[in-house]
Formats: C-alpha cells, structure tokens, sequence
C-alpha cells in the first residue's frame, strides 16, 4: 500500500510464524485491493468488459460491499467509483494528467459527471464476483488501509492474543488494554501542512480510529493547493473549511470511509449526519488561518480555537 504497517502486542515469546501471517494478511489487501498494480482483483474489475462477471477474492467483495452501503448511508458523500477523477487530479498511479492546469468544474467533462457506484456495481457475495454496469473506476483508497488493519486484528486475534495496537499509515485498531490496565496512547496530528506537530494523545480501548485530512497528500495545481479528497458530487477535489475528520468505531474499514464521507459532508452536513448515526467524531476547521474544532459524541465537548 505504499506505506509500513506496525502491531505491538505483549506476549511471552514471539513465534516467527506471527509476524508471516501478518505480512501475508496485508500482503493480501495490497494485491487484491491495489490500483497501483494491474494483476490486482480490483484493477481487473476496472478492466474488463461491462456487464461480465469477474471471479475476485471474497475480500474485495467485502470491501465493494461495505463501500457501497455507507456511500448510500452518507448520501453519496463517500463514493468508491472517483477513480477516473483520482487519476485525472493526479493522485493515482499513472500521475498526472497533461490537461491538470486547466481542470475545473467548466473545462473538465470527466470530473465533472456525477458518480452513481451503486447502480454500477453489481456484487454476488455467494460467488465472490462482481461486474461492472457502468464505465466508472473504482477506487479503494478511502477504505482499504482501514480493512487492512481490521486483517492484521483478526490475526492477532486467531493467536489467541487478547491486548495489541495494529496500524497502517495512521489507520489504528486498539484492543483490549495494556497490562498495567491502561489505553494504548494515539496521537492526533495537528492539520498543518507546513510541518508534523503533535495536537493532542487520546488513551483508547476495543476501538479502531481513522483521519482523513487534506494536510497530508494534496497537488498543487495552478495557484491552487487542492486535496487528494475527491467530492463525488462534482468529480473535483474538496474546497472547504474542513481540513481533518477523525473517526472513531468498532473496526477500522468503517472509522476510515467515515472518516472521508464526513469531511466530503463539511462543516454542516457533516455533524449532523454525524449526530444522527451517532458517531464519534473530530471535525477540524481552517479559517482565516486559525484552526477551530467540533466534536462529536465521544468527541465532545467541543467547539474550541486552537492556538
């Protein structure tokens, strides 16, 4: 996934045959959900012909599967069919597109149709296969490191081990505690694309997390600094005040494609939405300059300045 994947764990001696069962679990995710390998399950889902039925792993059925649930629970706000405008902004695996300068809602017919996923995807769970119904890509990128986390967990798990912290590039699962009783220590960066600072540490248990920002991974294009977060209602990446969502829920596939359909919802929408399903979550605001903060069920109270 282009990233490292850690698991801290306490046990009393360490089997080699672990750590290969975890690097075969993400392993797993990479090559099935990848769009940066062409071999891959999803890659040749995006390939092949429309209305054919492809054989894949049961995982990318999963995963297609949970993407396309919240995507109609969030309104359309996570969408896992923005591949063709994650490659037109620049953000994919071929790099950037020759017309990139001049993309916008008016110059750009491909990033500017509305994306319709789950009228396009077809899934048969009991055969593990999907087709496609409609010329989209589909792209995993807003859920996939988190499914990879949730498969580092159950393989702890099937180890019979009750306390560890896994993590992929910032997507984390927590479970049970450390054995003097307290949570595992997670730090939440601070929205500053300019340097790596420390916001705050949050002690959790039995949680996974995820944060989705547009500090991190964003282009410059023109005179404009756009983020690698696509809104699937106009095929352009976000413009809003919302520079961070951080999500809290019981596996880490779900904290993370809520983590994107919040921040795609902004600064209203979203803690409504939020409220309504009752989820945790961070909501972090840039304006003029100066980052504010709204909180939301475990997040709360809240909101606040930042200095």
């Amino acid at each position: 996934m282009g990233t490292r994947w850690s698991a801290v764990f306490f046990a009393s001696t360490l089997d080699p045959a672990l750590q290969r069962a975890l690097q075969a679990a993400v392993d797993e995710v990479d090559e099935t959900m990848s769009t940066w390998k062409l071999g891959s399950d999803l890659m040749r889902l995006n390939q092949a012909p429309l209305g054919v039925w492809l054989n894949v792993s049961p995982l990318l059925c999963a995963v297609v599967s949970l993407g396309l649930q919240i995507g109609q629970v969030s309104r359309g706000a996570f969408d896992i069919g923005v591949g063709a405008a994650v490659e037109a902004w620049g953000f994919g695996a071929t790099g950037v597109h020759p017309d990139i300068g001049v993309m916008d809602n008016a110059t750009s017919p491909l990033v500017t149709a509305p994306f319709v996923s789950a009228e396009a995807v077809e899934i048969d769970l009991l055969r593990s296969r999907l087709r496609r119904r409609a010329e989209i890509q589909i792209d995993l990128s807003g859920i996939a490191k988190g499914y990879g986390v949730d498969r580092l967990a159950e393989v702890l798990i099937a180890h019979a081990l009750p306390c560890f912290i896994v993590s992929i590039d910032g997507e984390i699962r927590c479970v049970g505690t450390k054995p003097d009783g307290s949570g595992w220590l997670v730090g939440l960066e601070r929205a500053d694309r300019q340097q790596r600072q420390l916001a705050r540490t949050i002690a959790l248990s039995d949680v996974a997390i995820a944060t989705s920002g547009d500090y991190r991974h964003f282009r410059t294009v023109g005179d404009r600094t756009v983020s690698h977060t696509i809104d699937p209602q106009t095929g352009v990446p976000l413009d809003s005040d919302v520079c961070a969502v951080t999500v809290t829920a019981e596996h880490c596939a779900v904290a993370d494609a809520w983590a994107t359909a919040l921040m795609v919802l902004g600064d209203q929408e979203g803690p409504k939405l939020a409220e309504r399903l009752g989820l945790d979550a961070l909501f972090t605001l840039r304006r003029n300059g100066v980052l504010h903060e709204i909180g939301i069920g475990a997040f709360a109270p809240a909101p606040h300045q930042l200095a």
